[in-house]
């Protein structure tokens, strides 16, 4: 493992009992992504994840990339949060969630839809074991509809939904986004369903439940694109890295290495040309506003990445940031985790999980007050917290060991 990073868990990190989210607790029956992803960002404000785990587990456990027998996938989504691993397929598991659920706040989970109501825990069992608590659930086509029943995974989303549609070089196929967007973008939107519905109990709004769906969220960040589609019956088309709407704004060549530019405004437009010396453009009717300019992008982007090549990428970068341009590098994740801005909000953050390794995360994105939110629990092993967690919920040391002696819920494991 390398260990050019600095950051310290120990140094920034508010205090759990100061997060927003402190004192609520979420009975989290997600799984891979889309969930986990949801309840790290309520992890990260201060709320109690008892992450549930049955069967082999978490399958993201076993997906690569791996630190010698860790998942780096898992360990991407599983901070701040508790496991405990129960037979779910056994009364006296299911007797267990029930204790469980019966004193959280928040049941989240990413079942296909139904799944849940077979297991046993329909609406009204839900309501009877705890009127006050929040469901939220995150399936793949949403709650109705033809394809309401078929399950869903991210790149398969990416391709339905139309976003592979308007992504990669213009004469290819539809390319996938290097990462699960889908997936993070609904654990996103669930962490906000769960804050709203939070806020809404509170202030005596009487529903319980809320869901989204990998579907419903592709739409949604279909925006401008989407709504192209609605008004006008036009689909759009790729546009590799060029902006759809405006222009100058993708990938240029240098000298060196290509850069983004993106100016965007009437104002960057008229300082960019001042910048490359090149002011007739402002008098160009092709150029003169910014539609004119993007119906003419070929030509424009010709004529702005033949004077780039006369120059390094560092000195246009330097020059155009003077001007107050959004203008920046292509960088790999490599040079990203190592940049100068990564270390100064020390998103990188240093910590020791239950084996003794010392494991370096990415901390969640939101600081309060000035001060970035930090990681307070390296991912938990498989039931890392079993005993905490039942004793926590009233259980006697006796019914614990006959717990795990059964093989109702499983011991935690002595690295």
């Amino acid at each position: 493992m390398s260990n050019h990073f600095s950051g310290n868990v120990t140094q920034q990190n508010l205090e759990n009992e100061n997060l927003p989210l402190s004192g609520i607790t979420v009975v989290d029956l997600s799984r891979a992504l889309a969930g986990p992803y949801c309840t790290a960002l309520l992890a990260d404000m201060g709320a109690r994840i008892i992450k549930i785990e049955s069967g082999s587990g978490d399958p993201s456990r076993e997906w690569p990339p791996y630190d010698g027998n860790r998942s780096l996938y898992y360990d991407s989504t599983n901070r701040n949060k508790e496991s405990v691993w129960i037979d779910l397929y056994s009364d006296e598991g299911k007797g267990v969630l029930d204790v469980l659920l019966s004193q959280a706040d928040v049941l989240l989970e990413n079942y296909k839809l139904g799944t849940l109501a077979r297991m046993g825990y329909t609406e009204q069992k839900l309501t009877a074991l705890n009127p006050e608590l929040i469901h939220i659930a995150i399936t793949a086509y949403g709650n109705t509809g033809p394809l309401s029943q078929e399950p869903g995974l991210d790149q398969v989303m990416q391709g339905i939904s139309g976003l592979a549609s308007v992504t990669g070089p213009v004469d290819e196929d539809g390319y996938r986004v290097g990462i699960p967007i889908i997936d993070i973008t609904s654990g996103m939107i669930a962490a906000f369903a769960t804050v709203a519905m939070l806020i809404g109990r509170m202030r005596g709004y009487s529903a319980r439940n809320a869901s989204t769906s990998l579907y419903e969220t592709a739409l949604a960040l279909s925006t401008f694109q989407g709504q192209t589609a609605i008004t006008l019956g036009v689909a759009p088309e790729k546009q590799g890295n060029n902006h759809p709407s405006i222009t100058p704004y993708g990938v240029y060549p240098t000298a060196s290495d290509r850069i983004i530019i993106a100016a965007s405004t009437e104002s960057h437009w008229q300082k960019f040309c001042e910048l490359l010396g090149r002011r007739e453009w402002m008098a160009d009717q092709r150029f003169q506003s910014g539609q004119n300019r993007t119906e003419n992008r070929n030509v424009l982007n010709a004529m702005i990445s033949e004077e780039l090549k006369q120059k390094s990428a560092d000195y246009w970068l330097n020059k155009i940031r003077h001007q107050g341009i959004p203008v920046g590098p292509l960088l790999d994740y490599q040079q990203v985790m190592q940049s100068e801005q990564t270390l100064a909000l020390d998103l990188i953050q240093q910590l020791t999980n239950s084996a003794g390794e010392t494991i370096q995360l990415l901390r969640g994105p939101i600081s309060m007050n000035g001060t970035p939110i930090g990681i307070s629990k390296s991912p938990p092993s498989l039931s890392e917290d079993a005993y905490s967690i039942l004793r926590d919920h009233n259980y006697s040391e006796e019914d614990i060991q006959r717990l795990c002696a059964n093989g109702t819920v499983k011991e935690p494991k002595n690295d």
